[in-house]
């Protein structure tokens, strides 16, 4: 069988997604199109040999429609002659961008992808493609007649089945910010994170390589002092067991990104004198409840725990999106996982989740990572909207 290897990851340090932020001057189209010429230029690869450029975005329109990756990539100076594709699977879109590449190389359809992401949360804020319509139809409304919720509303729920106090949720978030901190001082994330000139709100011209999403002041003390975000009467009588205690504390910011993965055949690294960084060992997508909606992340790790031959303890680190704080917690705790491998650089609570990017920006990290420390398994996770997941492993080289 064919091996598919990551030669290369790439990510913009993150931006504030709203206005002001430090990448909302930029077109997405820009801070996609950045990342695919870059990848390209720092291994000395032609452009013209990629075979095809899958990228997720969650978002799909205004700045963000008609497929954006073709859009960016023409943009980008590649030539003509390369397709490209965007898909959304929600917060995982660009992790399964990551596995249609990566698969795609296993079949022989391709020797040369780049598997990315985008989301400006600035400029195309949450929510508006459906355009305030009905998204669900009417098959929907029979199956829940009691509705579907949003997020916020399952964090809380997970929070309750899994009895996770505030006090948990807060101490778990001010880590990850602690975490984020120290990976960013001592030069962990320079591999990763690639320098993008933009203007800030004086109009100046500045090097934007920090990720902006993270404070270093941030406490559990001072994250419990927030009021939750999600509390109203009608859903407090529908589910009497909500904690209510989702804040913006200890969920993930809006956040603008945009990242990249370089996957290749190990024959066609061989053949362009690259040494690969990791190789794909397994891969799983999963369904769950759309009413918990973020617990799908493990079925998805059973799924590809069993299709790799691992166990749990077999591997070295695991990036599960911190969508909200319970996610990674709920998860932690069914598998009976480490805490010190669990998101050991900071998560999305820090390092900010520019949606449609996310799931390349954590596969970014996790191979950095192994790099940093000498592992050699990684896992990532993901949860996505309406109760979906992808699981990803992978193994360094």
């Amino acid at each position: 069988m064919t091996n598919a290897v990551i030669v290369d990851v790439v990510r913009l340090a993150s931006g504030k997604g709203k206005p002001g932020g430090a990448l909302s001057g930029m077109h997405p189209v820009e801070l996609l199109a950045h990342v695919l010429r870059s990848i390209v230029e720092r291994n000395g690869i032609d452009p013209a040999q990629v075979d095809d450029v899958i990228g997720g975005c969650v978002q799909q329109v205004g700045e963000q429609s008609l497929n954006i990756t073709r859009t960016a990539l023409l943009s980008a100076g590649f030539p003509d002659s390369v397709p490209a594709t965007t898909i959304d699977r929600q917060c995982g879109s660009s992790q399964q961008a990551a596995h249609f590449a990566a698969q795609g190389v296993i079949a022989g359809a391709y020797d040369m992808v780049i598997a990315a992401g985008v989301e400006s949360m600035s400029r195309v804020p949450m929510g508006t493609a459906s355009m305030g319509q009905d998204s669900s139809g009417p098959g929907i409304a029979a199956r829940y007649p009691e509705g579907l919720v949003n997020q916020g509303i399952s964090a809380e729920l997970i929070s309750a089945k899994w009895k996770l106090d505030r006090e948990t949720l807060d101490a778990f978030s001010a880590q990850s910010h602690q975490r984020a901190v120290t990976a960013a001082a001592s030069g962990y994330f320079d591999r990763e994170i690639l320098p993008i000139e933009v203007t800030n709100a004086a109009g100046e011209t500045v090097v934007h390589t920090v990720d902006e999403t993270v404070r270093a002041s941030t406490t559990a003390d001072g994250l419990a002092g927030l009021r939750p975000s999600f509390y109203t009467e009608e859903y407090a009588t529908r589910f009497p067991e909500a904690p209510w205690q989702i804040t913006p504390g200890n969920s993930s910011p809006l956040t603008d990104g945009a990242s990249a993965v370089l996957i290749m055949s190990e024959e066609m690294a061989a053949k362009l004198g690259l040494t690969p960084r990791a190789r794909f060992r397994a891969f799983s997508v999963a369904g769950d409840d759309p009413v918990f909606m973020l617990t799908a992340p493990i079925p998805a790790t059973h799924k590809v725990l069993a299709r790799s031959g691992l166990s749990i303890d077999d591997l070295d680190a695991y990036e599960v999106n911190e969508a909200f704080a319970p996610v990674p917690l709920a998860w932690a705790h069914e598998f009976g996982a480490d805490p010190a491998k669990l998101n050991p650089w900071g998560g999305a609570i820090a390092l900010g989740h520019a949606l449609g990017s996310s799931g390349t920006r954590l596969l970014s990290t996790l191979v950095c990572h192994l790099e940093a420390t000498g592992g050699r398994y990684g896992l990532q996770t993901m949860c996505e909207g309406a109760g979906m997941a992808n699981a990803t492993i992978i193994e360094r080289i």
